[in-house]
């Protein structure tokens, strides 16, 4: 109860903050708003750069969230089903650069986008996030992929799935709790991150904390007007948790833990084409229960 609290107050006094006049702000220290207002969000929602603001910060997240969850999967498979030379060192080594404050390499992102004339578009801040947010979701997914079966890749390679149908069919479901988790991460630190996506914007695609940032000058603030964009800023997150409530949920509390459980229902059945033995359904049993059987059948 204690935690809700603390972890609650600072989200209303925002609410209570944006729904106030600059003067009440600075007036007399109050848990209700004399006379609330909304002409703050009627600003923000009817002023088209702000507006252009939450779209370009959607786009750079969904881009970092592609391109990161994208990379992760077929390496975070690689790590967890190969073992070779430097394997440890490299898998924590990632990790390692994922603990790396992201001002420290600003400028040099800046001069290879610049060189690469990338400034100001998407895709420079979706990969400069994506840079930080692949190592995360490689160790997320690893956990994962390792919890399952070496000899569900086994039984896939038997039945005839090439590696793209392979990931999309079979890895990809068996994994989903733990891809809305790497997914959220990343969407999470491209929705909060300043100062690379500032940097690499000038006008076009400038996200709205950069756009926050000229609300005010060096002694004066439209605190109201930064409140009000704040609780607009809050809405993707939560509706974004609202929708992938279940996924999370049991991502956070599995993985590593995970290991040794029985994978989901899979769209295996008996092996095809030539080379090898064939693989009975009573062999697949052994994975899944049967229940592959009756859904390929279906």
């Amino acid at each position: 109860m204690i935690f809700a609290v603390l972890f609650l107050l600072p989200v209303y006094w925002l609410v209570e903050m944006s729904l106030k006049t600059n003067g009440d702000i600075a007036g007399a220290l109050t848990l209700l708003p004399a006379a609330s207002t909304l002409d703050h969000f009627v600003f923000i929602l009817t002023d088209p750069d702000r507006l252009w603001g939450y779209v370009n910060a959607l786009v750079h997240a969904g881009l970092n969230v592609v391109l990161s969850v994208g990379v992760a999967i077929p390496a975070a498979h690689a790590l967890s089903r190969r073992r070779f030379q430097g394997h440890r060192p490299l898998f924590f080594g990632l990790l390692m650069f994922r603990m790396m404050a992201p001002p420290i390499l600003l400028v040099p992102y800046v001069q290879i986008f610049a060189g690469l004339g990338l400034i100001d578009t998407y895709l420079a801040v979706a990969l400069a996030h994506a840079f930080y947010n692949v190592p995360l979701a490689i160790w997320i997914l690893e956990g994962f992929i390792s919890s399952l079966p070496v000899e569900l890749d086994q039984t896939a390679r038997v039945d005839g799935y090439g590696i793209g149908a392979f990931f999309r069919r079979i890895l990809v479901p068996q994994i989903a709790p733990g891809v809305a988790v790497a997914a959220f991460f990343g969407f999470m630190f491209s929705g909060i991150e300043f100062l690379m996506a500032n940097a690499m914007t000038t006008v076009n695609v400038k996200p709205i904390t950069g756009i926050m940032s000229r609300a005010g000058g060096v002694m004066v603030w439209d605190f109201a007007l930064l409140a009000a964009a704040s609780v607009l800023g809050l809405v993707p997150g939560a509706v974004l948790m609202v929708l992938m409530r279940n996924d999370p949920a049991q991502g956070f509390s599995m993985g590593r833990l995970r290991s040794g459980a029985l994978p989901r229902a899979l769209p295996l059945g008996r092996a095809r084409g030539a080379g090898g033995p064939p693989w009975t359904p009573g062999a697949l049993c052994s994975l899944c229960g049967g229940r592959c059987r009756a859904r390929r059948d279906a």
